[in-house]
């Protein structure tokens, strides 16, 4: 799949994953923050953002548009980074194509997962992506109109003012969700499985630095995590931002700015 992305800066390359319900409109600003380091790459995973949609999900599926982007951009060896499901998309490549990872850089989730449906982060998504499917969009007349109906079943302002950017209007004044809705919604167990599993053989992926970034209020990393990851990442280490959360690079920007610019500086 052509991914859209969008490239800034000059010098080694650097690549940033967004999240579920993300885009890379998100990562803009930080870009242009690091583009007199780098040359960002920002892709719009599937279904998200302008990139394609399909009714396939997984991260098998993900780190291919990834490898297809990175072929056809030909920018070699380079940076990774990734925030919560981008990480594991993230992730997932390292362990395809090891010998094109410069550094690694996963944004507060772990490479485990779940499918439990009683699991309170499934239990979420899934609420959030039915209410996304209940809305009638035909029947909008504004924007504020379709952010009183998330307000229903999405209390967060947080979380609502990230869905909306999602909502875009036509030139016919008619509203759409830039997210494949169903397909998400249809794949969310894919979405929420792990890229590997504490009680299976994995061989090591070694030859580039790796740094796992957790927010001190959220429990998307759990530090006992860590020697389990470390045989899959001998080499990961783990940094904890103060004062974050899941959304650390909305809560702490120059804190994630410098994670990067440390990559190079060592």
């Amino acid at each position: 799949m052509k991914l859209y992305y969008r490239k800034t800066g000059k010098g080694p390359a650097l690549v940033i994953l967004h999240g579920l319900y993300g885009s890379s409109d998100n990562w803009m600003t930080i870009a242009r923050y690091l583009s007199d380091m780098f040359t960002v790459y920002l892709p719009d995973l599937r279904n998200h953002g302008q990139s394609p949609h399909a009714d396939e999900h997984t991260y098998e599926s993900m780190s291919n548009d990834l490898d297809e982007m990175i072929s056809e951009t030909g920018i070699g060896r380079f940076i990774l980074a990734g925030h919560s499901m981008g990480g594991k998309v993230a992730m997932k490549y390292a362990l395809n194509w090891p010998d094109r990872i410069y550094s690694l850089v996963i944004l507060d989730i772990s490479p485990f997962g779940t499918r439990d449906h009683d699991n309170v982060y499934y239990r979420q998504h899934s609420s959030i992506l039915e209410t996304l499917l209940s809305v009638n969009l035909a029947g909008l007349k504004t924007r504020s109109e379709a952010e009183n109906l998330l307000a229903i079943k999405i209390p967060s302002e947080r979380i609502r003012s990230f869905i909306m950017k999602n909502l875009a209007r036509s030139n016919h004044n008619q509203f759409s969700w830039k997210l494949n809705v169903n397909a998400l919604y249809e794949n969310l167990d894919n979405i929420m499985e792990g890229i590997i599993s504490d009680d299976a053989h994995h061989e090591q992926v070694t030859g580039f630095p790796v740094l796992f970034v957790k927010g001190e209020d959220s429990d998307y990393i759990k530090e006992d995590e860590m020697p389990v990851i470390k045989k899959i990442f001998p080499s990961a280490d783990l940094k904890i931002l103060s004062n974050a959360g899941h959304w650390l690079h909305a809560e702490r920007p120059d804190a994630v700015i410098r994670i990067f610019q440390d990559q190079l500086t060592g």
